[in-house]
């Protein structure tokens, strides 16, 4: 990681940042349905709820190279909190310095400080270099579950408020 790179907790001034580099995480990934206003609408509640999770960002000087977002769950499969990373994205030109491993490194050990016992993550299938980073830093596929879902209707912010 160069010198000039900081690793910090995302704040709400960095939510316009944040928004440029998760349209663009979006779009490597192939998910469909980016809404910038909503993902700043989400970004901005986040970030006034800590106990929903917590952003790291990636900073050299004043532009954002990296980010990631971790939430937490309460498990009683694994008894007690879980961290989920939710996305992790770099820069394609910031790639190869160290950056995803500081704020993988960064996160794992602030969610543990917060009391989280596991930490785990979702990953496109065809994401093979992605695959390979989480494998040498620990992580492997549950090959006995997978993981399904049902999509609910939409939930506007102050709906998602607990």
């Amino acid at each position: 990681m160069s010198p000039e790179c900081r690793i910090q907790i995302g704040a709400l001034p960095d939510v316009p940042q944040i928004v440029i580099l998760m349209e663009q995480y979006w779009s490597f990934e192939g998910i469909a349905g980016f809404e910038s206003a909503r993902m700043a609408q989400l970004l901005e509640h986040m970030l006034s709820q800590p106990h929903l999770g917590t952003i790291w960002v990636a900073r050299e000087d004043s532009e954002l190279v990296g980010y990631l977002i971790a939430v937490f769950i309460f498990s009683f499969e694994y008894r007690g909190l879980v961290a989920e990373i939710d996305e992790l994205f770099v820069l394609p030109q910031a790639r190869c310095h160290g950056i995803g491993t500081a704020l993988l490194d960064r996160a794992e050990t602030s969610v543990a400080d917060a009391g989280c016992i596991r930490v785990q993550l979702q990953l496109g299938t065809a994401n093979r270099a992605a695959r390979a980073f989480y494998h040498r830093r620990g992580y492997a596929a549950r090959t006995e579950y997978e993981l399904v879902g049902k999509h609910l209707a939409d939930a506007s912010v102050g709906q998602v408020d607990h």
